[in-house]
């Protein structure tokens, strides 16, 4: 049997009743269940920046600090992560570049949260230099055309390749920033739920679903903590005035305590991977890569998603497409 052959959840049977797969991974042999239901998913606004730097150091820490509290706009400024590193020789200036992407709202708000981003997390880092990771888009926000007044009338216009920037003094030497960065609309809100027997299994799979992503995907990112939530939510509360609130049907300490729990017995651990996408193709490839990874790890009792029967937004991504039904 081939490798790829390998990495495939095989179809034993279908519950009609209860709407769920089992599935045996023919890589490890483990068994599971898998919810024939969908993540619901809905449009924000995504930006992409290029960052480059001397050295995979400092991009890198650029990118880090330039994504920091932008887990989920329920509560934070912005939704953003890495995406990818990208080799010297596709990048403008020849250095080696890694992509991120930030999410919002409207554009608006996108464009201040680049601005903002940008200025305080790139351009203090050492090294970098920020350009439009979007550059076939036809919306075009004046990013670098706002930060260049922090040179204070002794800014230039540059060309970088074929790309119209600013040269910013500063006390290192100059800052480059593209004039402007593409925005456009993009899909959030991919996800799957994954219910384990205990924390290390449940995590050691999470860890495996994101590693999957990274691998074998593009455009896409995971907002939360190295691309992981422990704490998912619901929309609104059942006791408070509050957006969002714990997700209580999820929760195993809470499952001998409330009425509607989707824990089973024997799960006493649930993680979340979030996925947001430059398109739903993208978010569609993550999704099924994350089950398949996920669904193979031993002491995984079941896969799910979280929706809102379809009036959260108009995008959907179902878990049987991971699955081998052939």
């Amino acid at each position: 049997m081939s490798d790829a052959s390998k990495n495939k959840l095989q179809v034993l049977s279908y519950n009609n009743d209860s709407k769920v797969y089992k599935v045996k991974s023919l890589q490890t042999g483990n068994i599971c269940e898998v919810d024939d239901t969908f993540a619901e998913m809905f449009p924000l606004w995504v930006g992409r920046i290029l960052i480059t730097a001397e050295n995979k150091k400092w991009a890198l820490t650029a990118a880090n600090v330039a994504t920091g509290f932008a887990t989920s706009i329920i509560m934070a400024p912005a939704e953003a992560a890495i995406e990818r590193f990208v080799p010297p020789e596709q990048t403008p200036d020849n250095r080696l570049g890694i992509l991120i992407q930030i999410y919002n709202r409207d554009r608006f708000a996108l464009k201040n949260q680049l601005i903002q981003r940008i200025g305080q997390c790139i351009m203090t880092c050492p090294t970098t230099a920020a350009f439009n990771g979007l550059p076939d888009t036809k919306r075009k926000l004046k990013v670098g055309r706002s930060l260049r007044y922090f040179g204070d009338g002794f800014e230039k216009k540059t060309m970088v390749g074929n790309r119209k920037c600013w040269k910013i003094p500063v006390m290192e030497g100059n800052f480059i920033v593209e004039d402007g960065f593409g925005a456009q609309q993009g899909v959030a809100g991919g996800n799957i739920l994954i219910l384990a027997k205990n924390q290390e299994s449940g995590l050691k799979a999470a860890e495996l679903a994101v590693a999957a992503i990274r691998n074998n995907t593009v455009d896409t990112i995971m907002p939360f903590p190295g691309g992981i939530c422990r704490s998912g939510s619901k929309a609104g509360s059942l006791k408070y005035k509050l957006k969002a609130s714990t997700y209580h049907t999820y929760c195993p300490t809470l499952k001998t305590i409330v009425d509607d729990t989707h824990v089973p017995e024997e799960v006493n651990s649930v993680y979340e991977i979030v996925m947001n996408g430059l398109t739903l193709e993208a978010v569609n490839k993550s999704m099924s890569q994350s089950v398949i990874a996920a669904a193979s790890t031993p002491g995984v009792v079941k896969i799910s998603a979280g929706n809102y029967g379809g009036k959260l937004g108009p995008f959907k991504a179902f878990l049987k497409e991971a699955l081998d039904t052939k």
